[in-house]
């Protein structure tokens, strides 16, 4: 059974149809949207600020999600990816966004929708990466300009998937 924690009156929120694996922990001012997944190891710490995840939001293994108290907030959109091992951190994602396997992102930074960070890459603390663009490196860097319908595409599929990968687990 996943940890879902109230902190200082504030308990998480939950949307419809969310799938939260069993070892996954989700605390404090949190609201999450309509089919999402949290999977294994993840952790959702809204302890010190808000945060607040969008619909069709998958958080995969490993993933955490945090702020930082009196300062920064975490605002992810629609139909995002974060990847396994990544570090969501004071930031704004947008919709259609995938967050590759084991990438920082740091405060008050802000990935434009249809955007994509390679895994493994640092998105510095203040940076906005723009509508449709490929970021990796250390720290990222534009790698290309994309179609953002081919990012939309992209990110539709894998929340599709997540969702029905999602449904394998449910009783």
């Amino acid at each position: 059974m996943s940890l879902i924690k109230t902190v200082k009156g504030k308990t998480p929120i939950f949307g419809k149809r969310v799938y939260l694996a069993e070892n996954s922990t989700i605390i404090g001012d949190v609201e999450i949207g309509d089919y999402c997944s949290l999977w294994f190891s993840s952790v959702v710490r809204g302890d010190v600020n808000s945060i607040k995840i969008g619909n069709k939001v998958n958080i995969q293994d490993g993933a955490v999600i945090h702020c930082t108290y009196k300062k920064t907030t975490t605002i992810i959109g629609d139909n995002v990816s974060i990847g396994h091992n990544a570090i969501v951190h004071g930031c704004k994602i947008e919709n259609n966004v995938l967050i590759g396997m084991g990438a920082v992102i740091m405060d008050r930074a802000v990935i434009r929708q249809n955007s994509i960070v390679a895994a493994g890459s640092v998105v510095l603390e203040g940076t906005e990466i723009p509508e449709g663009s490929i970021y990796g490196g250390v720290p990222a860097k534009l790698l290309k300009k994309n179609r953002s319908k081919d990012i939309n595409e992209l990110t539709d599929s894998l929340s599709a998937n997540y969702i029905k990968y999602s449904s394998w687990f449910k009783d």
